[in-house]
């Protein structure tokens, strides 16, 4: 019998494969299912490469922070250091300038912190404004030491003089500090029973904005602004759209603010209630009874505002408040978690105005 040879072989197989329809159907799905798998390497590939580069770029913006801080902190250490050399004998009206320079050099390393605090790993946002406390300590014993309090003694008789300054000395314990700095930034100021309203969305160029002095406002923020810095308020409520990177509250009483960032910090507020939308642990100072909620405030076109600053999903960050002043193990009689059954349900600041003047 007869073997067949590899060339008939070959024409056999041709002439079977052109017999057959399905041989080409075979190869088309074969080579869709190839290149299907190419595309989901070069797609696997970018996204490597996209997250790369995004760390890359976070991590410069932590280094490039880090050097800043460090240098600003030397600075400030090296002044404190100058001024302990200082006599007490010296011009007080000097002394007390160098001093109050100081305090302001901290207050904005406190607020370098709370600019960058969105990106900053936590554990660098803790010790900054660790660092910064401690300098702060520092300065307020120098203080104490360089202008110490005159001693107190009783007189029968008071002049009028004395009498008008027993007034002014009164008067200075129950105001508010007065080494706040203020951010020369667009804002509302220095206003007392009114509502006031700003859009965002109308004033791209606004990077910062500051709410200060105001007793017995109400304050409205649509759109999203870069930070916000808020200062001195009484009786106040204040309803903000997202901030994309910090707020910096120093000095509220008997407020209610309604406010979405990806860091909050607040320091000297009392009886006073937070519905926060927050990525990080809201970080409270010298504070006490301060209560916080989820944020509730509703506004056409809040949904998108939220996506934009990436606070479109709610953490729930806003219950685990860091008290930087209470170090035990127990929780802070300082803040607590507001009461469902005494929680605003809803805000909505829809159609309430435009902007104020």
């Amino acid at each position: 019998m007869k073997t067949p040879s590899s060339q008939d072989k070959t024409q056999t197989n041709k002439q079977m494969e052109e017999e057959d329809p399905r041989s080409e159907t075979v190869d088309e799905a074969l080579q869709k299912k190839h290149n299907d798998m190419l595309e989901r390497f070069s797609a696997r590939h970018q996204a490597r490469k996209s997250d790369s580069a995004s760390s890359s770029s976070t991590f410069e913006s932590t280094s490039s922070f880090l050097s800043q801080f460090a240098d600003s902190k030397r600075s400030i250490e090296s002044r404190i250091a100058d001024l302990r050399l200082a006599s007490s004998s010296e011009d007080s009206s000097k002394i007390k300038s160098d001093l109050a320079e100081v305090s302001s050099s901290i207050d904005d390393l406190e607020k370098l912190v709370a600019a960058n605090s969105y990106f900053l790993p936590s554990y660098e946002v803790r010790s900054s404004l660790r660092s910064a406390s401690d300098l702060k300590q520092s300065l307020d014993a120098l203080s104490a030491a360089l202008l110490p309090k005159k001693k107190f003694s009783f007189k029968s008789k008071q002049s009028s003089a004395a009498a008008a300054a027993t007034k002014i000395q009164k008067r200075d314990l129950v105001s508010p500090p007065t080494n706040v700095v203020v951010r020369d930034s667009p804002g509302f100021r220095n206003k007392r029973g009114e509502t006031l309203s700003k859009s965002f969305r109308s004033s791209s160029s606004i990077g910062e904005f500051t709410l200060s002095d105001l007793d017995s406002c109400r304050v409205h923020l649509t759109g999203t602004v870069n930070a916000l810095f808020i200062h001195r308020l009484r009786n106040c409520s204040v309803y903000t759209g997202p901030v994309l990177g910090s707020i910096l509250i120093d000095d509220v009483d008997d407020c209610v603010l309604v406010a979405a960032s990806h860091q909050i910090r607040i320091h000297r507020a009392k009886r006073s209630d937070f519905y926060l939308r927050v990525r990080s642990r809201p970080i409270i100072e010298d504070s006490n009874g301060v209560r916080f909620g989820p944020y509730c405030l509703g506004y056409g076109g809040i949904e998108e505002d939220l996506k934009t600053a990436g606070l479109e999903e709610d953490t729930e960050s806003w219950a685990n408040v860091d008290d930087f002043l209470w170090l035990r193990a127990l929780h802070s009689p300082n803040w607590s978690i507001l009461p469902q059954e005494e929680r605003l349900s809803s805000v909505s600041i829809s159609g309430l105005g435009g902007d104020s003047s």
